[in-house]
């Protein structure tokens, strides 16, 4: 189980890696979006999901020994929700960068901004003395 759990990450996060480096702005959002999700694996990973018992103490019982833990499963709740609501922002950004610019590629984009002077700074915007 745990193998299977981990080759799942593995491919779940080199497919986002794909897509986070890609020319497409879409496609990065969803890259970054498999990656939080991997992450998010990762950690319900570390509550043991493999054991059955639930994290409940039966009448009688002083401690449960094998039940699974519940703090990872409400880390991995909270990130879920986090994550998502940076995903919505992030399409938000992308679709406003393209209906601004009619262009969704990240190099195209680079192309727009404007020569750095000599120095590395970027360059003073010019006041019209009106």
């Amino acid at each position: 189980m745990t193998w299977m759990l981990a080759l799942g990450v593995a491919a779940i996060v080199s497919a986002g890696v794909y897509l986070a480096l890609s020319r497409d702005l879409l496609r990065c959002v969803v890259g970054v979006s498999l990656i939080a999700a991997a992450a998010n694996l990762v950690v319900f990973a570390s509550g043991r999901p493999g054991d059955p018992s639930p994290p409940v103490i039966p009448p009688g019982g002083d401690v449960l020994a094998a039940g699974a833990a519940p703090l990872p499963q409400a880390l991995v709740l909270t990130a879920i929700v986090i994550g998502f609501s940076l995903t919505c922002f992030s399409l938000v950004v992308v679709l406003a960068i393209k209906q601004r610019t009619g262009v969704n590629d990240s190099h195209a984009l680079r192309a727009a901004e404007p020569h750095a002077l000599s120095d590395g700074a970027p360059p003073l915007e010019e006041e019209d003395d009106a």
